[in-house]
């Protein structure tokens, strides 16, 4: 430890000044699905720092990553109190940073967030106390022995820009459309000076993820955009909200307002962005819509494994935009022209080498994109070796939400198969040397250990739908169940949209789904259901989604199996898991019947 403080030089991304004692971590952490809005605990328990309280401390990791609801939950935080007393990372968050940003328009409350750099940032470690201020972070052993107070930043949206304005920007920003599109331009405009953006475009449609309620500031924040007059300028839609609007308390699910009641309020939010002029959609896969963008065209989708789809699997352009900026630009149809919406940022930064397998079941997928999320960090990948493969929209749809749990990246490619890399060199920069990260069963294996949490082999509760199920899995599952029935002491949920639902009973897949005993639950998701949805003496869950084995530990305290969809009708069927690795990961044992990778 020094004995003198060490000072380093930074980017402040939101100014002010706060010291605490360190609490670092060189991996990067979800505030959604990591982090307890409502008492700054560490909950993802795949984290090094799971079970650490962050309220009053100076956190420093490299970046978020995974769900673009981490803005809601720093807001939250800083609105009850548990936030950490500042931010330090290696790479610019926009996520994290547009969390602070909507306090302290709100809630007139902030936290200095600073940007080092990954060289700096190493530096860090074993590092006992920190004081940020503005663009400069000190660093000791232990507390300074001087007169010092903390200070907050105060709402900065005064501040000049240098983003060049059309003559309707100008005048939603003088309030000539109203309180609400010219608090949404002031946020879209700060956050443009973040990014760089020196322009605005127009974008064509918008998926807001920031109807998930995190907590009363959540309701705070759209309640008052609706006192403000807020109105959408483009077609809309709704993520998955926090409950099954329709039938919350046909599922038991608490209606009161206090705490930890979640069925009224929840409801309210869903209501409140409607009133603002959004489409009552609630799913996370809003590529499942008739409405899905096309190959090229501008949006602002937020929800982190829809912005991954539209990217990679579409086509379409969009950052992985942060809850509330989503809905503040569809107030004002202007998003800054940066990241994924610019040709030379969506060019791989990384190869990955996949071999073949050979046969495989529906679990590769979720697998492997959860594997190199992990190995993508912030990088857009390039993957090689499944150019025979065909994998299916389902199969991409599963790799992609797996992917953007353990990565930051907005995009993916994969040569000759998603759109941008069916000739692969179209996506690399020639005069660039990428690094190269070579997939192997071993590194599989140990990605399937860590999404295999659960303890012993029996199940209680079979969580499918995350995200939201297709009508082609519906159609798999139909077949799957057809003429069997599920044990009685297990539960089976799906979650979906309504839209899907309604298509899936009108091809009959649902009369062998109802059969077998299962429950469809539509407008809500895994990641925001709990108890008793899960019954409360149930221990362990079995899943098919990479993105749900890895929050589930934390979001609702149960261990999980990972297993592929024919794996998990099984368990529902016998209550029990073999807890063994597919056949395809067993090393003496690779006889499958499923596809060649």
């Amino acid at each position: 430890m020094p004995s003198t403080p060490t000072c380093l030089q930074g980017r402040s991304l939101v100014e002010g000044a706060a010291e605490g004692t360190l609490l670092f971590a060189d991996v990067g952490l979800s505030f959604w699905g990591g982090v307890d809005p409502a008492t700054g605990e560490v909950i993802d328990r795949h984290h090094p720092l799971s079970g650490e309280r962050m309220a009053g401390r100076v956190l420093a990791i490299p970046s978020g990553r995974g769900s673009c609801t981490g803005s809601s939950v720093l807001m939250e935080l800083i609105s009850n109190g548990h936030a950490p007393a500042a931010l330090v990372l290696a790479e610019a968050d926009e996520i994290l940073a547009l969390g602070v940003l909507v306090a302290e328009v709100i809630f007139q409350r902030s936290l200095p967030v600073l940007c080092i750099g990954h060289e700096a940032f190493n530096r860090l470690r074993g590092q006992g106390f920190a004081r940020v201020e503005g663009n400069r972070l000190t660093l000791s052993g232990r507390r300074p022995n001087d007169q010092w107070r903390d200070t907050a930043s105060l709402p900065q949206s005064s501040l000049p820009s240098t983003v060049r304005l059309n003559e309707r920007d100008q005048a939603l920003l003088d309030g000539a459309h109203g309180k609400a599109a010219q608090v949404a331009m002031q946020i879209v405009l700060r956050m443009a000076d973040i990014q760089g953006a020196t322009e605005l475009l127009d974008i064509t449609q918008a998926h807001i993820d920031g109807c998930i309620y995190t907590g009363p500031a959540s309701l705070r924040f759209a309640e008052q955009l609706v006192q403000w007059g807020a109105k959408v300028c483009v077609p809309t839609t709704l993520n998955s909200i926090s409950v099954d609007q329709r039938r919350w308390r046909e599922l038991g699910v608490d209606p009161a307002l206090g705490e930890p009641a979640l069925g009224e309020p929840a409801s309210a939010l869903g209501d409140a962005y409607m009133a603002m002029g959004a489409q009552l959609s609630f799913t996370c896969a809003p590529y499942l819509l008739d409405t899905a963008p096309k190959a090229g065209e501008q949006i602002v989708w937020a929800e982190s494994n829809a912005v991954v789809y539209a990217n990679s699997v579409l086509g379409a352009r969009t950052q992985k935009y942060p809850d509330f900026l989503d809905i503040c630009i569809a107030l004002c149809a202007r998003a800054p022209l940066a990241g994924c919406h610019l040709d030379d940022q969506r060019k791989a930064g990384l190869i990955v080498e996949v071999p073949s397998l050979g046969p495989v079941d529906d679990s590769f997928y979720p697998l492997l994109g959860y594997h190199v999320g992990s190995l993508a960090g912030r990088r857009i990948p390039l993957i090689r070796g499944l150019e025979n493969a065909a994998p299916t929209l389902d199969d991409l749809k599963a790799f992609g939400a797996a992917f953007a749990t353990t990565s930051a990246a907005p995009l993916f490619h994969i040569a000759g198969v998603t759109p941008e890399a069916i000739d692969p060199e179209d996506v690399l920069d020639h005069d660039a040397v990428l690094p190269l990260e070579i997939v192997n069963a071993a590194g599989l294996l140990a990605s399937w250990r860590e999404l295999n949490s659960a303890r012993h082999g029996h199940v209680d509760v079979v969580s499918l739908g995350n995200p939201h199920f297709s009508l082609s899995e519906f159609a798999a599952l139909a077949q799957l169940c057809a003429g069997r029935g599920k044990h009685p002491d297990v539960v089976l949920a799906i979650t979906c949209g309504r839209a899907v639902l309604e298509q899936a009973r009108l091809a009959g897949h649902l009369d062998a789904i109802v059969a077998f005993g299962a429950t469809l639950v539509t407008d809500t998701c895994w990641c925001m259901l709990g108890e008793p949805v899960i019954p409360p003496a149930a221990t362990t869950l079995m899943t098919n989604s990479g993105k749900y084995a890895h929050y589930a530990p934390g979001l609702v305290g149960r261990g999980v199996h990972f297993a592929s969809l024919g794996d998990c009708v099984e368990a529902a069927c016998t209550a029990t898991a073999s807890g063994e690795p597919p056949l395809w990961l067993q090393p003496t044992a690779r006889k499958g019947t499923a596809r060649h990778v």
